[in-house]
């Protein structure tokens, strides 16, 4: 019988250390082959279909909370209202990640505007995700590594379902913004932090702790919700649609592996809800080569496709493998989902196609 391992996901535990001496950490990742050229092509950036994303996202914005306050104090303006949470509290997430890729517009400033507003609107403090992200990226799912693990094993079945509302983040993220503004930087936050970047973290804080300041103030002046309706609570009412699209990346998937097509899942969706994600739901091939811009990833996906596992057709179809998964694995926290390549895939370290499976039995 397979030994069932105890994974540790904080930054300065016994995992984290283990990953390192293994070489796991920083290691070398699979990328399918795309001639260079085509690749060029491909990282192309371009302001024109992020301008025109952007002034659709912030103008449907605009409009929905015009008319929730036009309906304010009736129930015609939840529909509004709910609309602007998605808009907020969910689309923001995925503006908040592609431009602090800094691929979303040819522009610099354009991208830090966006990814400051977007940042804002998640509660995610740009210096300190712009960081996390990174390491997300240097080290997907590897235990004790990585700091944005979404769905950690055994799951927390009670946590993910609380944050379709974003209790428990906003909850933290709370947390984490005061302790910032009081000038603290924890010791998980130095390990991926450079210490140059940490006064940022405290200014930034503080100066978000001031608008919440004056956000709760204008409401008590005014004795309505209505401004906390508009700034910080869209991110717990509508947060639904980031965490529905967002647990499909990697749960249920393997980690400790260095091929992002073990670890992470392709989903077809409705052009809503990828107008909503940006295109995130092409999710191999965005962690396979992270510098192409939101907007050309159906493309990248038709080229590598042949060496991919077959796409998700569905968000349905997604959530039909993963929650069984999700439920295996609170008697079996080695248990995973094993995604099959097709015989026109190229192999890589073929261990993880092999033993590693065995633990998914």
């Amino acid at each position: 019988m397979t030994e069932i391992v105890k994974r540790d996901y904080s930054l300065l535990g016994p995992s984290g250390k283990a990953a390192v001496e293994t070489g796991l950490a920083a290691a070398e990742w699979y990328h399918t082959d795309i001639p260079r050229k085509e690749m060029k092509a491909l990282m192309q950036r371009s302001d024109e279909a992020a301008i025109r994303d952007t002034i659709i996202w912030l103008g449907c914005m605009a409009v929905f909370a015009g008319f929730g306050i036009y309906f304010w104090g009736s129930w015609l303006c939840v529909p509004f209202f709910l609309a602007y949470g998605v808009l907020y509290g969910s689309a923001s997430d995925s503006r908040w990640h592609e431009c602090g890729h800094g691929t979303a517009f040819k522009t610099r400033w354009m991208n830090d505007a966006v990814y400051q507003i977007a940042s804002f609107m998640m509660m995610r403090n740009p210096v300190t995700w712009r960081w996390s992200h990174t390491r997300h990226h240097t080290d997907t799912i590897i235990v004790g590594r990585d700091p944005e693990i979404a769905v950690m094993r055994p799951p927390d079945l009670l946590r993910l379902i609380l944050n379709f509302f974003g209790i428990f983040d906003v909850a933290y993220a709370m947390l984490d913004m005061i302790r910032n503004a009081s000038g603290i930087v924890s010791a998980a936050e130095k390990t991926f932090i450079p210490e140059q970047e940490q006064p940022k973290v405290v200014r930034i804080a503080r100066i978000w702790s001031a608008i919440y300041i004056a956000t709760i103030a204008a409401s008590l002046y005014t004795g309505s919700f209505l401004p906390l309706v508009l700034i910080g609570l869209p991110r717990l009412y509508g947060a639904w649609h980031h965490v529905m699209a967002g647990l499909l990346q990697h749960g249920g998937l393997a980690d400790n592996v260095v091929d992002h097509r073990l670890n992470s899942r392709t989903v077809l969706m409705n052009p809503v809800s990828r107008f909503i994600y940006w295109n995130m739901n092409y999710h191999v091939e965005h962690h396979m080569f992270p510098m192409v811009p939101y907007h050309a990833l159906p493309k990248l996906h038709s080229m590598i496709k042949h060496d991919l596992p077959r796409p998700n057709p569905s968000i349905w179809s997604g959530y039909r493998e993963m929650i069984p998964a999700f439920l295996r694995q609170l008697r079996n926290e080695d248990y995973f989902l094993k995604r099959e390549l097709p015989p026109t895939a190229k192999p890589y370290r073929e261990e993880f196609h092999n033993t590693l499976a065995e633990a998914a039995q």
